[in-house]
């Protein structure tokens, strides 16, 4: 018997071939059917006992499917381990080389002919040079291919960082007093970002920067200013950048130096269901889980000021101190792609066992308290829904407890001595919010959000009680005058109470911003902007306040 086979033909019947002798079973064409005849069929899961694990699944289903001259007996099994005569083997192997002359004969005129090989040869010569060179820089890639695999930092770890220089400068404040001097600050990160998994990550944070502050505020710009509260330097003139606490380790009250090296960030986060995700660590803040909404956020890239990145509600107990303060634990559950909601509970000296001895009447040196349910902590939750695809909204909540009179949100100088009762006496707050961003065309967006906080002393010897209320407003351009770079432009009311405080001088604040982050590469940008503080503090006695900001800002 003698076949006309081209090349490419042969190579398929070789494979025809190859699958076909080790199964010990083909297609019979016996001119007397019996009871034991074989029909033919179409597909290999016609065959009851043919398996995906079976160590000749793959050839069988090729010789079915591809070439369709194998054949299972009526009760639709395959008998493969049946030992097989050779006047079947003959029957089947005839059986399958008629099959493929068919193929071959419906295919003639679908293939290429010897004009079409020599045009495919002489195209081959005409480019040898290209081909050579396309050759060498393929070489040349699978070489430095190997040797980033060689040293590459690790396989599980990715190395990311960020490096913030800032010149500050600020004039206004307290009647009477000089402008501080123009500052240059810097603020530099590198994260560990770790998958085990693939679907899990461990981020490690390591920051250092030059902020000043201390236990007393002294040295730092809103101290200059006067604007700052006489304990731990909490203003609206504080910039993005700036951590909440500078200058000091706010959990035992140690001074810190400039450019200190501090673990800000070590957090694990890991999917344990097709919905659920968890997370969990020793140095967390509360943005690290809830989305910011706003497009004003991001420290390095957007809105200049503390007040503009994100929603007071955020912040209370100091939610996102800007040092991982917090020790916290907590869950996403996405209901689905639009809607997800996320809650935390975070306690700021968990890895204390006891409170240190009094430093002030009632305040200890460790005035965020001790323990993982004894010491300052917040309990919050946020609701994060898309109505469309131009629409995002985020509804927060926090309850938190404060072992100090203290807001915890470094916005104002009321985040001390918020209540009228001494400074010592713990205090309990009940925090609502919300923030919008409507994208009404790819490059504008609009923004705000709106907060209340409702804070009551939590001692029998007082009883007194006052609402803090914010707002903002804004428009966000991305891509303004060219790809990459974005402005904003918004106004609000910093965290303000009418009824606490010195009621002669109240006067409500405000917050006038703008800015333009000029993208001069993907890993530069230089955002030059301001912001003006009328009223600053709720104090209608200060002078209104300009704080201008020229901030270079290197990723890697």
């Amino acid at each position: 018997m003698k076949i006309n086979l081209r090349n490419t033909d042969k190579i398929g019947l070789l494979c025809l071939l190859s699958g076909l002798f080790p199964l010990q079973a083909v297609a019979l064409e016996s001119p007397q059917p019996t009871a034991n005849q074989a029909d033919q069929v179409t597909s290999v899961s016609q065959l009851s006992d043919v398996q995906p694990t079976d160590w000749a699944f793959q050839a069988l289903q090729s010789l079915v499917e591809r070439y369709g001259c194998i054949a299972g007996y009526p009760n639709s099994t395959y008998r493969g381990n049946r030992a097989m005569t050779r006047y079947e083997f003959a029957a089947g192997l005839n059986a399958c080389l008629d099959r493929v002359n068919e193929l071959i004969a419906t295919a003639t005129a679908d293939m290429a002919t010897k004009q079409d090989l020599a045009t495919i040869q002489k195209l081959q010569e005409d480019f040898a040079a290209e081909l050579a060179t396309l050759r060498g820089r393929v070489d040349a890639v699978e070489a430095r291919t190997a040797e980033l695999e060689a040293n590459q930092f690790s396989t599980t770890t990715k190395l990311t960082g960020e490096a913030i220089i800032s010149a500050i400068g600020a004039t206004g404040g307290t009647p009477g007093g000089d402008d501080p001097n123009i500052i240059l600050t810097n603020r530099v990160r590198l994260n560990l970002m770790t998958s085990f998994t693939g679907k899990d990550l461990l981020i490690t944070g390591l920051q250092a920067h030059n902020f000043a502050g201390g236990i007393d505020g002294s040295g730092s710009l809103q101290d200059s200013l006067g604007l700052a509260s006489p304990l731990l330097s909490a203003s609206s003139a504080r910039t993005g950048i700036e951590p909440q606490f500078p200058g000091v380790d706010v959990k035992t009250l140690n001074a810190t130096g400039a450019n200190s090296l501090e673990l800000y960030k070590l957090l694990y986060i890991f999917p344990v269901a097709n919905k659920l995700t968890l997370f969990a660590g020793t140095a967390a803040e509360v943005s690290d889980a809830f989305p910011a909404i706003t497009p004003f956020y991001g420290e390095g890239k957007e809105s200049i000021s503390r007040f503009g990145n994100l929603n007071p509600v955020l912040r209370v107990s100091g939610g996102t101190s800007g040092s991982g303060l917090a020790s916290a634990a907590g869950f996403i559950y996405s209901f689905s792609p639009n809607l997800d909601l996320r809650a935390l509970y975070g306690s700021v000296n968990a890895n204390l066992p006891q409170e240190g001895a009094e430093v002030l009447p009632g305040v200890s040196g460790t005035p965020l308290g001790a323990g993982v349910f004894s010491g300052s902590s917040v309990a919050a939750a946020q609701l994060t829904f898309k109505p469309s695809k131009s629409i995002d909204v985020g509804l927060n909540y926090a309850h938190s407890y404060h072992e100090i009179n203290i807001l915890g949100t470094g916005l104002t100088s009321q985040d001390i001595g918020s209540l009228n009762v001494p400074l010592g006496t713990p205090v309990k707050m009940n925090s609502i919010g919300g923030t919008v961003t409507w994208r009404f065309s790819p490059q504008v967006a609009f923004s705000g959000y709106g907060a209340a906080i409702f804070a009551e002393d939590s001692s029998p010897d007082f009883d007194d009680s006052a609402t803090f209320t914010s707002w903002m407003v804004g428009l966000h351009f991305k891509d303004l005058l060219q790809q990459g770079s974005s402005a904003g432009l918004l106004f609000g009311q910093p965290l303000y109470s009418s009824e606490s405080g010195n009621p002669v001088n109240r006067a409500t604040p405000y917050h006038l911003e703008g800015y333009y982050r000029f993208r001069v590469s993907d890993n530069v940008s230089i955002t030059p902007g301001a912001f003006v503080l009328f009223n600053p503090e709720g104090d209608s006695n200060n002078d209104t306040t300009l704080v201008g900001v020229l901030r270079t800002t290197f990723t890697f």
